[in-house]
Protein backbone atom coordinates (compact mmCIF):
# COMPACT_ATOMS: atom_id res chain seq x y z
CA UNK A 1 0.00 0.00 0.00
CA UNK A 2 1.60 3.50 -1.10
CA UNK A 3 1.71 5.87 1.94
CA UNK A 4 1.38 9.43 1.54
CA UNK A 5 2.93 11.32 -0.65
CA UNK A 6 6.36 13.01 -0.26
CA UNK A 7 6.18 17.24 0.58
CA UNK A 8 8.20 19.90 -0.87
CA UNK A 9 7.81 21.87 2.70
CA UNK A 10 7.33 25.84 1.99
CA UNK A 11 10.25 27.21 4.49
CA UNK A 12 6.60 29.39 5.98
CA UNK A 13 5.14 27.21 8.96
CA UNK A 14 1.67 28.86 8.44
CA UNK A 15 1.10 27.80 4.23
CA UNK A 16 2.60 24.09 5.38
CA UNK A 17 -0.32 24.18 7.79
CA UNK A 18 -2.69 24.90 5.16
CA UNK A 19 -1.07 22.76 2.71
CA UNK A 20 -1.46 20.09 4.77
CA UNK A 21 2.68 19.71 5.16
CA UNK A 22 3.95 21.57 1.99
CA UNK A 23 3.46 21.27 -1.69
CA UNK A 24 3.52 17.16 -2.89
CA UNK A 25 6.58 16.99 -4.72
CA UNK A 26 7.45 16.56 -8.66
CA UNK A 27 4.47 18.52 -9.54
CA UNK A 28 3.99 21.91 -11.28
CA UNK A 29 2.07 25.11 -8.83
CA UNK A 30 0.74 28.40 -9.79
CA UNK A 31 1.35 31.13 -7.48
CA UNK A 32 -1.05 34.46 -8.62
CA UNK A 33 -1.08 37.75 -7.32
CA UNK A 34 -1.27 41.49 -8.14
CA UNK A 35 2.49 43.32 -8.52
CA UNK A 36 3.34 43.65 -4.56
CA UNK A 37 1.18 41.09 -3.34
CA UNK A 38 4.12 38.91 -1.79
CA UNK A 39 4.63 36.16 -4.93
CA UNK A 40 8.46 36.78 -5.19
CA UNK A 41 9.07 36.91 -1.62
CA UNK A 42 7.60 33.36 -1.05
CA UNK A 43 8.82 31.99 -4.22
CA UNK A 44 12.25 32.95 -2.85
CA UNK A 45 11.27 31.62 0.68
CA UNK A 46 10.64 28.55 -1.07
CA UNK A 47 14.18 28.09 -2.59
CA UNK A 48 15.97 28.68 0.76
CA UNK A 49 13.91 26.19 2.35
CA UNK A 50 14.98 23.70 -0.31
CA UNK A 51 18.69 25.25 0.36
CA UNK A 52 18.26 24.56 3.93
CA UNK A 53 17.08 20.53 2.98
CA UNK A 54 20.17 20.11 0.87
CA UNK A 55 18.26 20.36 -2.23
CA UNK A 56 19.54 22.82 -5.22
CA UNK A 57 17.24 25.42 -6.21
CA UNK A 58 17.13 27.28 -9.74
CA UNK A 59 15.11 30.60 -10.50
CA UNK A 60 14.25 31.47 -13.49
CA UNK A 61 13.36 34.93 -13.98
CA UNK A 62 12.03 37.23 -16.92
CA UNK A 63 10.77 40.06 -14.52
CA UNK A 64 13.46 41.03 -12.58
CA UNK A 65 17.12 41.10 -13.07
CA UNK A 66 19.07 39.61 -10.89
CA UNK A 67 20.74 42.51 -8.87
CA UNK A 68 16.92 43.20 -8.10
CA UNK A 69 16.37 39.45 -6.71
CA UNK A 70 19.66 40.07 -4.39
CA UNK A 71 18.89 43.69 -3.28
CA UNK A 72 15.12 41.81 -2.04
CA UNK A 73 16.78 39.02 -0.47
CA UNK A 74 18.85 41.28 1.28
CA UNK A 75 16.22 43.59 2.71
CA UNK A 76 15.10 40.38 4.38
CA UNK A 77 18.43 39.45 5.91
CA UNK A 78 18.78 36.56 3.11
CA UNK A 79 21.80 35.25 1.43
CA UNK A 80 20.88 33.43 -2.40
CA UNK A 81 24.19 31.62 -1.92
CA UNK A 82 23.95 28.58 -3.83
CA UNK A 83 20.85 28.98 -5.28
CA UNK A 84 20.97 29.59 -9.39
CA UNK A 85 19.25 32.46 -10.81
CA UNK A 86 19.19 32.55 -14.57
CA UNK A 87 18.09 35.79 -16.56
CA UNK A 88 15.73 35.19 -19.45
CA UNK A 89 16.56 38.47 -21.17
CA UNK A 90 14.29 37.64 -24.35
CA UNK A 91 13.45 41.71 -24.07
CA UNK A 92 16.80 42.54 -25.16
CA UNK A 93 16.98 40.83 -28.70
CA UNK A 94 12.97 42.50 -29.16
CA UNK A 95 14.46 45.92 -29.42
CA UNK A 96 17.42 44.96 -31.69
CA UNK A 97 16.99 46.50 -35.02
CA UNK A 98 18.00 43.27 -36.78
CA UNK A 99 15.03 41.32 -35.40
CA UNK A 100 12.63 43.04 -37.55
CA UNK A 101 14.55 41.49 -40.99
CA UNK A 102 13.36 37.89 -40.03
CA UNK A 103 11.35 36.44 -42.23
CA UNK A 104 9.51 34.62 -38.92
CA UNK A 105 7.14 36.55 -36.25
CA UNK A 106 9.35 38.25 -33.64
CA UNK A 107 7.04 36.87 -30.76
CA UNK A 108 7.50 33.11 -31.99
CA UNK A 109 11.45 33.77 -32.00
CA UNK A 110 11.23 35.20 -28.80
CA UNK A 111 9.15 32.58 -26.99
CA UNK A 112 11.17 29.54 -28.81
CA UNK A 113 14.25 31.09 -27.41
CA UNK A 114 13.03 31.51 -23.62
CA UNK A 115 11.57 28.22 -23.63
CA UNK A 116 15.07 26.75 -24.99
CA UNK A 117 16.48 28.73 -22.86
CA UNK A 118 13.99 27.11 -19.62
CA UNK A 119 14.86 23.64 -20.86
CA UNK A 120 18.77 24.03 -21.34
CA UNK A 121 19.02 25.52 -17.71
CA UNK A 122 16.79 22.70 -15.91
CA UNK A 123 18.96 20.02 -17.85
CA UNK A 124 22.39 22.09 -16.98
CA UNK A 125 21.46 21.97 -12.84
CA UNK A 126 19.47 19.25 -12.68
CA UNK A 127 17.38 21.25 -9.56
CA UNK A 128 14.99 19.67 -6.99
CA UNK A 129 12.83 23.20 -6.59
CA UNK A 130 12.20 25.40 -9.45
CA UNK A 131 10.81 28.78 -9.67
CA UNK A 132 9.78 30.59 -13.14
CA UNK A 133 8.85 34.57 -12.78
CA UNK A 134 6.78 35.06 -14.42
CA UNK A 135 4.09 34.05 -16.90
CA UNK A 136 3.35 37.43 -17.78
CA UNK A 137 6.30 37.84 -19.32
CA UNK A 138 5.57 34.89 -21.40
CA UNK A 139 2.08 35.89 -22.08
CA UNK A 140 3.72 38.65 -23.41
CA UNK A 141 6.05 37.13 -25.60
CA UNK A 142 3.30 34.74 -27.25
CA UNK A 143 0.91 37.35 -28.25
CA UNK A 144 -1.34 34.35 -28.97
CA UNK A 145 -3.31 32.54 -26.23
CA UNK A 146 -3.34 29.46 -28.09
CA UNK A 147 0.54 29.81 -28.49
CA UNK A 148 1.02 30.85 -24.99
CA UNK A 149 -1.08 27.67 -23.53
CA UNK A 150 0.99 24.87 -25.64
CA UNK A 151 4.24 25.98 -24.30
CA UNK A 152 2.76 25.99 -20.45
CA UNK A 153 1.56 22.50 -21.59
CA UNK A 154 4.82 21.94 -23.31
CA UNK A 155 6.96 23.47 -19.83
CA UNK A 156 4.72 20.94 -17.71
CA UNK A 157 5.37 17.24 -19.82
CA UNK A 158 9.24 18.20 -19.65
CA UNK A 159 9.45 18.37 -15.98
CA UNK A 160 7.56 15.23 -15.75
CA UNK A 161 9.58 12.26 -14.49
CA UNK A 162 12.19 14.94 -13.59
CA UNK A 163 12.22 14.91 -9.69
CA UNK A 164 11.16 18.76 -9.94
CA UNK A 165 8.92 20.76 -8.11
CA UNK A 166 7.81 24.20 -9.81
CA UNK A 167 6.20 27.06 -9.09
CA UNK A 168 5.17 29.02 -11.81
CA UNK A 169 4.38 33.12 -10.69
CA UNK A 170 1.95 35.32 -12.68
CA UNK A 171 0.49 38.70 -11.97
CA UNK A 172 -2.70 38.29 -13.14
CA UNK A 173 -2.18 40.94 -15.84
CA UNK A 174 -4.57 38.95 -17.78
CA UNK A 175 -8.60 40.01 -17.34
CA UNK A 176 -9.94 37.48 -15.14
CA UNK A 177 -8.16 34.45 -13.66
CA UNK A 178 -6.81 32.34 -16.70
CA UNK A 179 -9.30 29.16 -15.91
CA UNK A 180 -7.09 27.20 -18.66
CA UNK A 181 -3.99 28.11 -16.57
CA UNK A 182 -5.54 27.32 -13.34
CA UNK A 183 -6.60 23.94 -14.72
CA UNK A 184 -2.91 23.08 -15.53
CA UNK A 185 -1.62 23.65 -12.32
CA UNK A 186 -1.41 20.69 -9.87
CA UNK A 187 -2.47 23.35 -7.34
CA UNK A 188 -3.01 26.81 -7.44
CA UNK A 189 -2.16 29.56 -4.34
CA UNK A 190 -3.68 33.21 -4.60
CA UNK A 191 -2.44 36.32 -2.80
CA UNK A 192 -4.17 39.17 -2.41
CA UNK A 193 -3.86 42.41 -1.64
CA UNK A 194 -6.64 44.63 0.18
CA UNK A 195 -6.37 48.63 0.67
CA UNK A 196 -8.41 49.93 3.51
CA UNK A 197 -9.66 53.87 3.44
CA UNK A 198 -7.24 53.58 6.34
CA UNK A 199 -4.15 52.06 7.71
CA UNK A 200 -1.80 49.41 6.34
CA UNK A 201 -2.91 46.81 3.82
CA UNK A 202 -4.84 43.95 4.26
CA UNK A 203 -3.09 40.35 2.70
CA UNK A 204 -4.94 37.17 2.65
CA UNK A 205 -4.16 33.90 0.47
CA UNK A 206 -6.57 31.10 -0.72
CA UNK A 207 -5.86 28.07 -1.88
CA UNK A 208 -7.95 27.64 -4.55
CA UNK A 209 -6.72 23.99 -5.64
CA UNK A 210 -4.53 21.60 -4.37
CA UNK A 211 -5.52 18.06 -6.31
CA UNK A 212 -4.96 14.75 -4.45
CA UNK A 213 -4.65 16.01 -1.10
CA UNK A 214 -6.55 17.73 1.75
CA UNK A 215 -6.23 21.42 2.92
CA UNK A 216 -7.51 24.02 4.72
CA UNK A 217 -10.01 26.35 2.65
CA UNK A 218 -11.19 29.82 2.93
CA UNK A 219 -9.08 32.89 3.37
CA UNK A 220 -5.93 33.48 5.45
CA UNK A 221 -3.91 36.65 6.73
CA UNK A 222 -0.66 37.00 6.05
CA UNK A 223 1.98 39.67 6.25
CA UNK A 224 5.25 40.31 4.80
CA UNK A 225 7.75 41.02 7.21
CA UNK A 226 11.31 41.20 7.94
CA UNK A 227 12.18 37.59 7.28
CA UNK A 228 9.47 36.72 4.69
CA UNK A 229 5.99 35.95 4.68
CA UNK A 230 4.12 35.08 7.54
CA UNK A 231 1.03 33.46 7.79
CA UNK A 232 -1.67 32.61 9.92
CA UNK A 233 -3.70 29.99 9.01
CA UNK A 234 -7.52 30.50 9.16
CA UNK A 235 -8.41 29.06 12.97
CA UNK A 236 -10.79 26.16 13.29
CA UNK A 237 -11.95 25.77 17.22
CA UNK A 238 -12.78 21.62 16.27
CA UNK A 239 -9.35 20.82 15.70
CA UNK A 240 -8.07 22.10 18.92
CA UNK A 241 -10.48 20.63 21.60
CA UNK A 242 -8.58 19.57 25.01
CA UNK A 243 -9.99 18.35 28.68
CA UNK A 244 -9.56 20.64 31.63
CA UNK A 245 -10.92 20.71 35.10
CA UNK A 246 -14.20 22.34 36.11
CA UNK A 247 -12.93 25.61 38.29
CA UNK A 248 -14.63 29.07 39.47
CA UNK A 249 -12.11 31.72 39.51
CA UNK A 250 -12.23 34.11 41.91
CA UNK A 251 -11.53 38.28 41.57
CA UNK A 252 -10.41 38.49 45.04
CA UNK A 253 -13.56 40.89 45.78
CA UNK A 254 -15.63 39.17 48.08
CA UNK A 255 -18.75 41.20 46.84
CA UNK A 256 -17.94 40.71 43.30
CA UNK A 257 -17.82 37.45 43.71
CA UNK A 258 -20.73 36.78 45.13
CA UNK A 259 -22.56 38.52 42.78
CA UNK A 260 -21.21 36.32 40.00
CA UNK A 261 -22.33 33.66 41.70
CA UNK A 262 -18.89 32.74 43.29
CA UNK A 263 -16.72 34.13 39.91
CA UNK A 264 -16.14 33.22 36.32
CA UNK A 265 -15.98 30.00 35.09
CA UNK A 266 -13.21 27.86 33.14
CA UNK A 267 -13.36 27.66 29.50
CA UNK A 268 -16.31 30.17 29.72
CA UNK A 269 -16.33 33.59 27.94
CA UNK A 270 -17.68 36.93 29.52
CA UNK A 271 -18.75 40.66 28.31
CA UNK A 272 -18.53 43.37 30.75
CA UNK A 273 -20.86 46.23 29.00
CA UNK A 274 -21.07 49.81 29.82
CA UNK A 275 -20.10 53.43 29.03
CA UNK A 276 -16.66 54.82 29.12
CA UNK A 277 -15.25 55.10 32.31
CA UNK A 278 -17.62 52.74 34.30
CA UNK A 279 -15.22 50.58 35.82
CA UNK A 280 -15.20 48.01 33.07
CA UNK A 281 -11.63 48.11 32.53
CA UNK A 282 -10.54 48.03 35.92
CA UNK A 283 -12.83 44.82 36.75
CA UNK A 284 -11.36 42.78 33.90
CA UNK A 285 -7.75 43.89 35.18
CA UNK A 286 -9.14 42.76 38.79
CA UNK A 287 -9.53 39.31 37.48
CA UNK A 288 -6.26 38.65 35.41
CA UNK A 289 -3.95 40.01 38.97
CA UNK A 290 -6.37 37.18 40.84
CA UNK A 291 -4.91 34.92 38.35
CA UNK A 292 -1.57 36.12 38.29
CA UNK A 293 -1.66 35.87 42.36
CA UNK A 294 -3.04 32.38 42.13
CA UNK A 295 0.54 31.23 40.14
CA UNK A 296 -1.14 31.22 36.96
CA UNK A 297 -0.67 33.67 33.94
CA UNK A 298 -3.34 36.06 32.26
CA UNK A 299 -3.16 38.12 28.83
CA UNK A 300 -4.68 41.23 28.37
CA UNK A 301 -4.47 42.55 24.31
CA UNK A 302 -5.21 46.12 24.97
CA UNK A 303 -6.81 48.69 21.76
CA UNK A 304 -7.42 51.85 23.26
CA UNK A 305 -5.36 53.11 25.66
CA UNK A 306 -1.73 52.69 26.73
CA UNK A 307 -0.11 49.26 28.39
CA UNK A 308 1.35 51.98 30.67
CA UNK A 309 -1.80 53.74 31.42
CA UNK A 310 -3.26 50.37 31.99
CA UNK A 311 -0.27 49.49 34.41
CA UNK A 312 -0.38 53.22 36.09
CA UNK A 313 -4.20 53.03 36.62
CA UNK A 314 -3.75 49.81 38.07
CA UNK A 315 -1.10 50.72 41.05
CA UNK A 316 -2.57 53.90 41.59
CA UNK A 317 -5.69 51.82 42.51
CA UNK A 318 -3.22 49.19 44.83
CA UNK A 319 -3.48 46.56 42.16
CA UNK A 320 0.62 46.14 41.02
CA UNK A 321 1.48 42.73 39.08
CA UNK A 322 4.07 41.36 37.66
CA UNK A 323 4.84 41.54 34.20
CA UNK A 324 5.75 38.04 32.09
CA UNK A 325 4.72 35.05 29.84
CA UNK A 326 5.42 32.74 32.89
CA UNK A 327 3.14 31.48 35.71
CA UNK A 328 2.14 34.04 38.53
CA UNK A 329 2.64 36.91 35.56
CA UNK A 330 0.77 39.57 33.60
CA UNK A 331 0.97 40.26 29.50
CA UNK A 332 -0.36 43.26 28.21
CA UNK A 333 -0.12 43.78 24.85
CA UNK A 334 -0.89 46.98 22.94
CA UNK A 335 -2.50 46.02 19.54
CA UNK A 336 -3.16 48.93 17.40
CA UNK A 337 -6.15 47.54 15.02
CA UNK A 338 -5.03 49.94 11.99
CA UNK A 339 -1.41 48.01 11.65
CA UNK A 340 -3.20 44.38 12.62
CA UNK A 341 -4.37 42.01 10.43
CA UNK A 342 -7.49 39.87 12.32
CA UNK A 343 -6.16 36.40 11.51
CA UNK A 344 -2.79 37.52 13.29
CA UNK A 345 -4.84 39.06 16.44
CA UNK A 346 -6.09 35.84 16.56
CA UNK A 347 -2.56 34.02 16.11
CA UNK A 348 -1.22 36.25 19.23
CA UNK A 349 -4.41 34.74 21.14
CA UNK A 350 -3.48 31.25 20.31
CA UNK A 351 0.06 31.68 21.30
CA UNK A 352 -1.07 33.21 24.60
CA UNK A 353 -2.83 29.87 25.10
CA UNK A 354 -0.43 27.36 23.62
CA UNK A 355 2.86 28.70 24.32
CA UNK A 356 2.41 30.81 27.10
CA UNK A 357 -0.53 29.03 28.79
CA UNK A 358 -2.69 31.85 29.67
CA UNK A 359 -5.83 30.62 31.45
CA UNK A 360 -7.40 34.20 31.40
CA UNK A 361 -7.38 35.90 28.62
CA UNK A 362 -8.70 39.69 28.28
CA UNK A 363 -9.16 41.65 25.16
CA UNK A 364 -9.90 45.51 25.87
CA UNK A 365 -11.73 46.13 23.77
CA UNK A 366 -14.09 44.69 21.09
CA UNK A 367 -14.61 48.36 19.59
CA UNK A 368 -11.03 47.93 18.89
CA UNK A 369 -11.38 44.73 18.08
CA UNK A 370 -13.99 45.49 15.05
CA UNK A 371 -12.39 48.18 13.89
CA UNK A 372 -9.15 45.65 13.13
CA UNK A 373 -11.84 43.69 10.71
CA UNK A 374 -12.91 45.09 7.13
CA UNK A 375 -16.85 44.02 7.86
CA UNK A 376 -18.69 43.09 10.77
CA UNK A 377 -20.24 40.16 9.91
CA UNK A 378 -16.36 39.19 9.53
CA UNK A 379 -16.03 40.09 12.77
CA UNK A 380 -19.12 37.96 14.00
CA UNK A 381 -17.75 34.84 12.53
CA UNK A 382 -14.06 35.19 13.53
CA UNK A 383 -14.91 36.27 17.12
CA UNK A 384 -17.23 33.03 17.53
CA UNK A 385 -14.73 31.08 16.00
CA UNK A 386 -12.36 32.26 19.10
CA UNK A 387 -14.07 32.13 21.33
CA UNK A 388 -14.69 28.30 20.84
CA UNK A 389 -11.20 27.81 20.82
CA UNK A 390 -10.42 29.67 24.18
CA UNK A 391 -13.49 27.92 25.40
CA UNK A 392 -12.01 24.54 23.53
CA UNK A 393 -8.68 24.90 26.10
CA UNK A 394 -10.82 25.91 29.54
CA UNK A 395 -9.65 29.70 29.27
CA UNK A 396 -11.73 32.20 30.84
CA UNK A 397 -11.98 35.12 28.48
CA UNK A 398 -13.19 38.70 29.29
CA UNK A 399 -14.32 41.50 26.73
CA UNK A 400 -14.69 44.76 27.30
CA UNK A 401 -17.39 46.25 25.32
CA UNK A 402 -18.22 50.09 25.14
CA UNK A 403 -21.57 51.30 24.76
CA UNK A 404 -22.23 54.44 23.26
CA UNK A 405 -23.89 57.59 25.47
CA UNK A 406 -23.26 57.91 29.37
CA UNK A 407 -27.18 57.87 30.86
CA UNK A 408 -30.88 56.76 29.78
CA UNK A 409 -30.26 54.39 26.55
CA UNK A 410 -27.44 53.28 25.37
CA UNK A 411 -26.03 51.01 22.89
CA UNK A 412 -23.04 48.81 21.66
CA UNK A 413 -21.60 48.85 18.35
CA UNK A 414 -21.98 45.14 17.76
CA UNK A 415 -24.59 43.23 19.55
CA UNK A 416 -22.11 40.22 21.24
CA UNK A 417 -24.25 39.11 24.40
CA UNK A 418 -25.59 35.82 22.78
CA UNK A 419 -21.61 34.81 21.75
CA UNK A 420 -21.04 35.02 25.42
CA UNK A 421 -21.24 32.87 28.58
CA UNK A 422 -21.58 35.80 31.01
CA UNK A 423 -23.01 39.35 30.54
CA UNK A 424 -21.90 42.20 33.29
CA UNK A 425 -23.52 45.28 33.06
CA UNK A 426 -21.82 48.37 33.89
CA UNK A 427 -23.63 51.97 34.21
CA UNK A 428 -24.47 55.32 35.74
CA UNK A 429 -26.88 56.64 38.08
CA UNK A 430 -27.36 60.16 39.36
CA UNK A 431 -28.08 60.61 42.85
CA UNK A 432 -28.93 63.76 45.10
CA UNK A 433 -26.13 65.56 42.62
CA UNK A 434 -23.41 63.62 42.00
CA UNK A 435 -22.81 60.60 39.16
CA UNK A 436 -22.28 56.75 40.90
CA UNK A 437 -21.42 53.35 39.47
CA UNK A 438 -23.64 50.45 39.40
CA UNK A 439 -22.72 46.76 38.37
CA UNK A 440 -25.33 44.38 37.46
CA UNK A 441 -25.07 40.52 36.44
CA UNK A 442 -27.66 40.29 33.85
CA UNK A 443 -26.75 36.50 32.33
CA UNK A 444 -24.63 33.79 33.81
CA UNK A 445 -25.16 30.42 31.72
CA UNK A 446 -22.72 27.98 33.48
CA UNK A 447 -24.75 28.73 37.09
CA UNK A 448 -26.69 30.95 39.10
CA UNK A 449 -25.96 34.62 39.94
CA UNK A 450 -27.37 37.77 41.86
CA UNK A 451 -29.98 39.43 40.56
CA UNK A 452 -29.41 42.28 42.58
CA UNK A 453 -27.79 46.00 41.51
CA UNK A 454 -24.99 46.94 43.72
CA UNK A 455 -22.81 50.16 43.85
CA UNK A 456 -19.56 49.94 42.02
CA UNK A 457 -16.87 52.07 43.89
CA UNK A 458 -13.08 52.26 42.79
CA UNK A 459 -11.08 53.85 44.99
CA UNK A 460 -7.36 54.11 46.10
CA UNK A 461 -7.31 50.58 48.18
CA UNK A 462 -9.20 49.15 44.53
CA UNK A 463 -12.40 48.37 43.82
CA UNK A 464 -15.40 47.51 46.03
CA UNK A 465 -19.51 46.55 45.77
CA UNK A 466 -21.94 47.77 48.28
CA UNK A 467 -24.65 46.04 49.69
CA UNK A 468 -28.06 45.78 47.04
CA UNK A 469 -29.25 48.71 46.03
CA UNK A 470 -32.60 48.17 47.66
CA UNK A 471 -33.25 51.81 48.49
CA UNK A 472 -33.22 52.92 44.69
CA UNK A 473 -35.81 51.94 41.73
CA UNK A 474 -35.00 52.42 38.20
CA UNK A 475 -31.02 52.45 39.02
CA UNK A 476 -30.64 50.93 34.74
CA UNK A 477 -32.32 53.65 33.46
CA UNK A 478 -29.82 56.35 34.77
CA UNK A 479 -32.14 58.60 37.12
CA UNK A 480 -33.49 56.15 39.69
CA UNK A 481 -35.79 57.20 42.25
CA UNK A 482 -35.72 56.29 45.89
CA UNK A 483 -38.07 54.26 47.41
CA UNK A 484 -39.79 54.11 51.02
CA UNK A 485 -38.64 52.12 53.11
CA UNK A 486 -40.83 48.75 53.24
CA UNK A 487 -42.15 49.79 49.99
CA UNK A 488 -42.10 47.07 47.22
CA UNK A 489 -38.91 47.10 44.95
Amino acid sequence: MNGPPARSTTGIVGLDDILNGGFTENRMYLVEGDPGSGKTTLALQYLLEGRKLGEHGLYLTLSESKEELLAGAASHGWSLEGIEIVELNAGEKGLSADENLTMYNPSEVELSETTRAVLESVERTQPRRVVFDSLSEMRLLAQSSLRYRRQILALKQFFVGRRCTVLLLDDGTSEGPDLQLQSIAHGVVTLEQLAPSYGAERRRLRVVKFRGSPYRGGYHDFVIAAGGLQVFPRLIAAEHRSDFPSARLKSGVDRLDLLLGGGLDRGTSSVFMGPAGSGKSTVALRYAIAAADRGEHAVMFVFDESARTLKARGKALGMSFREGTTAGTVSVRQIDPTELAPGEFAHLVREAVAHDHATVVVIDSLNGYLNAMAEERDLTAQLHELLMYLSGQGVCTIMVVAQHGLLGQIAAPIDTTYLADSVVLFCYFEDTGRVRKAISVIKKRSGQHEETIRELRICASGIELSDPLADFQGVLTGVPVKTQPGSPA
